[in-house]
């Protein structure tokens, strides 16, 4: 199971570049648990989908069964709004063979 997720788009077809990257960062156990942040794309679409994804995520942490439910509508929300979806759930990737620190 990778714990960063490759983007949400799949460009099997001719698709139009994506309208902005979106970072989902789990800052820890206590609330608010995660930080919705942006690289490229328009404030405004930005700007919604966060309030989306926020309003999903608020209160749950990564191991809360309700997560991975809110996950995939967060997933399927960025790919409507083709959007790059990347989480960062704090912990090493298995693609890493070396622990950081």
């Amino acid at each position: 199971m990778s714990q960063q997720a490759s983007p949400s788009f799949q460009g099997g077809t001719d698709q139009a570049p994506p309208r902005g990257h979106i970072r989902v960062v789990y800052l820890g156990p206590v609330a608010p648990h995660w930080r919705v942040d942006s690289d490229f794309g328009d404030r405004v679409v930005i700007d919604e989908f966060r309030q989306r994804a926020q309003a999903r995520l608020l209160l749950l942490p990564p191991h809360d069964p309700q997560f991975r439910r809110n996950r995939e509508r967060v997933a399927r929300d960025a790919e409507r709004e083709n959007l790059v979806l990347d989480w960062d759930l704090g912990l090493p990737d298995e693609d890493d063979p070396a622990p950081r620190g």
